[in-house]
């Protein structure tokens, strides 16, 4: 069974390619993990309310397979800045430039 490599190197000109800016597409990867981030967090929360009890024993914590295999699904998931490069990289994320567009505000 072949691992993939948990550190792979990244070419910035690639990164860089379609805003032209190796920072702007630093920026856009971070705010499109950001927003996996708390699409994923509110999806775990509301399948995990499902278990919440408001009487708290023992004996339902160390039961409660389905709420620790539901944990475990989660934490094997890509983490959200890899899942980002990769939509970036495949240009799935849309890159608009306030400043080039019509009443844009440049700072």
């Amino acid at each position: 069974m072949a691992v993939k490599p948990s550190i792979v190197t990244r070419d910035i000109t690639d990164l860089s390619s379609s805003t032209g800016n190796i920072y702007k597409s630093l920026n856009v990867i971070s705010k499109r993990a950001r927003q996996i981030s708390s699409n994923v967090r509110e999806e775990l929360s509301g399948k995990l309310a499902e278990f919440a009890s408001t009487v708290d024993n023992l004996e339902e914590i160390f039961e409660n397979r389905e709420q620790i295999e539901i944990s475990k699904f989660y934490e094997r998931m890509p983490k959200p800045t890899i899942v980002a490069i990769e939509e970036f990289s495949e240009g799935k994320v849309l890159v608009r430039d306030a400043v080039k567009e019509e009443g844009g505000i440049e700072i």
